[in-house]
């Protein structure tokens, strides 16, 4: 794991690179003004190497800017399409974390809503029926760990949509801690919500073989507690 230039990689090679993304990282360029996630590894990349002129980093997902955890990125324009397909067609694998104030009842659940998305107030709305310009949204989750006021969930998306996990969580109930845009109480001190991309599996673009990278959680207690417990 190479800590460099405020990124922490987790994975690399010529075609890909996977950066644990920091809570307060934001993907791509928005009207915030702050440097992305994307050109800090470029300039990783540009000064590793020490390559000349510009330097080709493709974003091939998004993480929300208050979650952390694995995200990858292409480093060729060869790698770039091949990625951006496994990730349309589903063949990628998503595993998140989340900590939530509320244990469920059961250990273990698909949910299934229709998500609508509402650009003015950038967040998603969820149905348990289709209505108009909604989404089918299908993850699975797994309570892993619990401690005293937290619980632990494990989840598998099987649909990407805006907010997912935040959204479909908070409506049944499930409110992840410090996510005060779905329902919490209070905010974390430092703008994150526990939510984190523990785990990332593609099929690397040119050899074929399966990547699997797992992301250490943030440094923080509650975090760490669960890590260590799971």
């Amino acid at each position: 794991m190479t800590h460099f230039n405020a990124i922490d990689v987790l994975h690399e090679d010529n075609h890909t690179i996977v950066v644990n993304k920091r809570a307060s990282d934001i993907v791509q360029g928005d009207k915030t003004g702050d440097e992305p996630l994307v050109e800090k590894v470029k300039k990783y990349i540009k000064e590793k190497y020490n390559k000349p002129g510009n330097v080709f980093c493709g974003v091939v997902h998004r993480l929300d800017r208050p979650t952390s955890g694995a995200i990858v990125f292409a480093r060729t324009s060869k790698a770039l399409p091949r990625l951006n397909a496994q990730f349309k067609e589903k063949t990628t694998r998503k595993i998140y974390w989340a900590v939530v104030e509320q244990k469920p009842k059961k250990a273990s659940d698909k949910l299934v809503h229709f998500l609508k998305k509402n650009e003015k107030q950038n967040k998603s709305y969820a149905s348990n029926t289709e209505i108009e310009g909604s989404k089918r949204a299908v993850l699975n989750y797994t309570l892993k760990a619990s401690s005293d006021k937290y619980h632990l969930l494990e989840i598998e998306l099987e649909t990407g949509r805006h907010h997912q996990i935040r959204c479909q969580l908070s409506s049944v109930g499930f409110i992840i801690k410090g996510d005060l845009k779905y329902g919490a109480r209070r905010s974390n001190k430092d703008g994150s919500i526990h939510l984190h991309a523990r785990q990332l599996e593609y099929t690397h673009p040119t050899t074929k073989e399966l990547v699997t990278v797992t992301a250490p959680v943030p440094k923080d207690a509650l975090w760490e507690f669960f890590e260590k417990v799971v």
